[in-house]
């Protein structure tokens, strides 16, 4: 199996940056995409961003497209999602999630972490 274990979240004001990481452990070994969802009170999750573990090829939202950046180390098993210029929209729970299947594309996962909390305030 594998954990994951989000942590960078945190109170910022509008047009502020964080940086979210996502270590991943247990059997990591066949991991082919690691990506960022979240998930505002009353709304349903939404795709933020993910990376091709190997290859690097990285895909966005239309709603953080120029503002976010998914970004990896693999000697440490670890997924980093840059945010800048965040909105009061950004709010949300993120939750970072893993594919251990072979390129079931980009929104299908199989083991998610505990989320954490983003609040931007205006």
């Amino acid at each position: 199996q594998v954990q994951l274990a989000e942590s960078g979240g945190g109170l910022v004001q509008a047009g502020g940056s964080l940086r979210l990481s996502c270590a991943a452990s247990g059997r990591t070994f066949s991991t082919y995409y690691m990506g960022w969802f979240r998930q505002a009170p009353g709304k349903e999750r939404e795709f933020v961003a993910a990376i091709r573990w190997l290859a690097g090829y990285t895909y966005y939202g239309d709603s953080v497209k120029g503002r976010f950046t998914i970004s990896k180390d693999n000697a440490k098993n670890t997924v980093y999602l840059q945010m800048n210029s965040l909105k009061p929209e950004d709010t949300a729970v993120y939750y970072c999630a893993a594919q251990r299947t072979y390129d079931r594309g980009i929104y299908e996962y199989d083991y998610w972490g505990q989320g954490t909390q983003v609040t931007v305030s205006s």
